[in-house]
């Protein structure tokens, strides 16, 4: 990895530029922790991976390498929080200069999807699967992300 934070000229994508097959890994990105998941190779299911801490921008660009170089992914699908009513907030902007940073700094195609009661919906789910809720807290940013990326992967089968 270079020391400079952008290396890659290309902007955040439209969902037609992800490849048909491969791997797409998404994020939910929260202030202190980052929510991952990943699809199949045949981009039908979307799983929860794993959480991350959310670091310095250098720290967190390495891991998220890392876990796209690992799954060989063809995309990265970052999550755009709105408010209730579809207006963006506070976090939307954050989000947006991140997935900017994500795609100046990856050679991947990066797509914003919206993520409106992602959270809700990961701990509901949680709760309905029978997770305790110590570990629903450990849980939660991982399970919005496979949301997120669900939700992404359906509406390419639109």
């Amino acid at each position: 990895m270079q020391d400079k934070e952008t290396t890659n000229p290309q902007q955040i994508t439209e969902s037609r530029a992800v490849p048909a097959k491969g791997r797409v890994v998404a994020l939910d990105l929260g202030t202190r922790h980052i929510g991952v998941a990943v699809s199949d190779e045949t981009q039908t299911i979307a799983t929860a991976d794993r959480t991350i801490e959310r670091r310095n921008w250098k720290k967190t660009l390495a891991v998220v390498k890392d876990i796209l170089g690992h799954f060989d992914a063809v995309a990265l699908v970052i999550g755009l929080p709105y408010n209730f009513d579809g207006t963006e907030s506070e976090m939307s902007s954050e989000a947006r200069r991140l997935a900017r940073n994500f795609s100046l700094s990856l050679d991947i195609p990066v797509i914003l999807q919206d993520e409106r009661m992602t959270s809700y919906e990961a701990r509901r789910r949680l709760w309905e699967r029978g997770v305790e809720l110590k570990d629903t807290k450990r849980l939660v940013d991982s399970e919005a992300a496979a949301i997120i990326l669900s939700d992404f992967l359906d509406s390419r089968t639109r």
